[in-house]
């Protein structure tokens, strides 16, 4: 488990662009797509990624934890979806969030370009293409 602040010796201007020392949320209710981006995330250099299932989950595991970064999937199960927690997640504790969703339609879109500032990946994607979205949020936020 996270704690509360991060430590000097992984706080963002400390962490390498490679994955070290970066905490990355994982927000995905496909057990095996979480389970698969979690794996590429290791693969890429970001082990120390944790996984929810829901939009309160991650509301929650930000207060407790501030991760650096949320990847975020737009459609959840449950009373909130990706966008909603976004909005929470940004504007009450800073927290950047990339969208990650298999739903790219124009309404979609719309609903979640003003909270879209950290990034937007389509499912399904490279290994690579993650790769230079998480660091090109990591250094717009924390650079």
């Amino acid at each position: 488990m996270w704690s509360k602040m991060p430590s000097p010796d992984n706080s963002p201007e400390r962490a390498s662009h490679s994955g070290n020392g970066w905490k990355i949320l994982v927000v995905e209710d496909e057990a095996i797509i979480a389970m698969d981006i979690q794996s590429i995330l290791k693969k890429i250099g970001y082990s120390g990624a944790e996984v929810v299932h829901s939009g309160e989950e991650s509301i929650q595991k930000v207060a407790d934890g501030r991760p650096h970064l949320v990847l975020m999937d737009i459609k959840l199960k449950g009373n909130m979806d990706g966008i909603q927690a976004a909005h929470q997640i940004f504007d009450t504790y800073g927290v950047p969030v990339v969208y990650i969703t298999a739903y790219g339609d124009e309404n979609t879109m719309k609903r979640a370009n003003g909270t879209a500032r950290f990034g937007f990946i389509t499912k399904p994607f490279e290994e690579s293409d993650l790769q230079t979205i998480i660091q090109g949020a990591l250094q717009k936020a924390y650079i």
